[in-house]
C-alpha cells in the first residue's frame, strides 16, 4: 500500500461520528446532486474511491440519503419489493387500490399495469396468452405498437359454447393488433365433451403445431380465476353451476389455463382435465416469464395456489390483493421456492 494511501486509511479510521456523517454529506451531494463520478469526488475530497463508496452507502443504510422511486405510471414499487421477497417472484406490478372501489375499476387498473409492463419489456419475438375477461381487459389496454411485429399465440382452446357479456376469446387477435404483430389462435373448444375427441384433435397436423409453438414461447402471460359464480367458464358454456359447485366441494380455489386447481397447484378433477386442451400447467414452470394476472380479493386464494406451484414468477395485481397475500398463515416460500424464480 502506497504511503499516502495509508495515511488517509488511518484518518478515516479515526474520524469521529460527526466528522464522518459530513463526509456522508458531501461525498452524497457531490455524487447525486453534482453528478460527479466516484473519481472525481474522492480526488477532491481527499479520499480512496472505497472510502467514497464506502460512505455513499453508509449514508444510504442510515438514512442521510433516501431514494425514493416514484413510477410516471400508478405504480407501488415499496409493496411490490415486498412481494417478490416474500414469494421468490422475480417480478411484481402493483396498482393502488381501496376496499370501495368498484371491481369493474379494479380490474381496468391492473389490466392497464399489465399492458404497460409488457410493453416495458422490449422485443419479445412470441408471446403465449389464455383468454377471458382479465386478458381482454389487458388487450384493449396494450399501449398502440406496444412490441412491433410480436407473435401471439393462444396456449388454451378458446371457442365457446355460449355467448354471454362482453366477447373475451377474441383476445389473440386484439394482441396482436396492437403490435401490428401476427396471432396463432387454437380454434377448438376449451373443453370437450370426450376425452377421445381431444386426443384426436391434438393429433392432427394444425393443432399440435399450435400446441408446439405454445409450449416453446419464452414469456406466457394468462388470467387467474376465482371460484365465483359469473366465471367465465360457465358463461362461455363449458361448466355448468352444478359441475362448478362439484369442483369447488372437491377443493377447487380458482382455475387457469381452463384447468381447475386447489390450493396447493394440483388439478381437482382428472376427467375434466383429460377433456381440457391447451398447455400443461407444469409447463408454465419452465418459462423465462410466466406472468400471472388476476384483480380482486375474490382471487386470492387461487394466486397463492399460483405461487404455491410456482406457476408463475410475475405477479400483476392490485394493493388491497397484494397486501391480503401478505397476511400470515400462507406460507408458501417452501414450496414455491426456486419453482417460482
Amino acid at each position: 500500500m502506497k504511503p499516502d494511501r495509508l495515511e488517509r486509511d488511518i484518518q478515516f479510521r479515526n474520524l469521529s461520528a460527526e466528522q464522518r456523517e459530513q463526509l456522508m454529506i458531501q461525498v452524497a451531494k457531490r455524487y447525486y446532486h453534482l453528478d460527479m463520478t466516484m473519481s472525481e469526488l474522492s480526488t477532491e475530497l481527499g479520499l480512496t474511491r472505497w472510502q467514497a463508496s464506502r460512505l455513499l452507502t453508509e449514508a444510504k443504510e442510515t438514512g442521510i440519503v433516501r431514494i425514493d422511486i416514484v413510477p410516471h405510471t400508478p405504480r407501488m414499487p415499496g409493496l411490490e419489493s415486498r412481494l417478490e421477497r416474500a414469494f421468490g417472484l422475480k417480478e411484481a406490478v402493483i396498482v393502488p387500490s381501496n376496499a370501495d372501489q368498484d371491481d369493474a375499476l379494479v380490474l381496468d387498473a391492473v389490466a392497464r399495469g399489465a399492458g404497460q409492463y409488457l410493453a416495458g419489456l422490449g422485443r419479445i419475438p412470441a408471446i403465449g396468452i389464455s383468454w377471458g375477461r382479465t386478458m381482454s381487459a389487458i388487450a384493449h389496454r396494450l399501449p398502440p405498437y406496444w412490441n412491433e411485429g410480436v407473435e401471439v399465440v393462444l396456449l388454451n382452446g378458446s371457442m365457446n359454447i355460449r355467448a354471454s357479456g362482453p366477447q373475451t376469446n377474441n383476445v389473440a387477435e386484439l394482441f396482436a393488433r396492437a403490435g401490428r404483430g401476427t396471432a396463432t389462435l387454437l380454434p377448438v373448444p376449451a373443453i370437450f365433451g370426450h376425452a377421445a375427441t381431444k386426443i384426436a384433435l391434438e393429433q392432427d397436423p394444425t393443432i399440435a403445431g399450435v400446441l408446439e409453438l405454445a409450449n416453446r414461447v419464452p414469456v406466457v402471460c394468462f388470467g387467474i380465476g376465482a371460484m365465483v359464480p359469473d366465471s367465465v367458464l360457465i358463461q362461455s358454456g363449458y361448466v355448468s353451476l352444478e359441475e362448478h359447485e362439484t369442483l369447488r366441494q372437491k377443493g377447487a380455489v380458482g382455475d387457469i389455463l381452463s384447468r381447475f386447481i386447489d390450493a396447493e397447484g394440483r388439478i381437482v378433477d382428472p376427467d375434466l382435465d383429460a377433456r381440457t386442451i391447451g398447455i400443461s400447467l407444469e409447463s408454465c414452470r419452465g418459462r423465462t416469464l410466466s406472468i400471472g394476472v388476476a384483480a380482486g380479493l375474490k382471487k386470492r386464494a387461487a394466486i397463492l395456489s399460483c405461487i404455491r406451484a410456482g406457476y408463475v414468477n410475475v405477479l400483476v395485481t392490485d394493493e388491497i390483493t397484494a397486501l391480503a397475500l401478505m397476511e400470515p398463515g400462507d406460507d408458501v416460500r417452501g414450496s414455491a421456492g426456486s419453482a417460482s424464480r
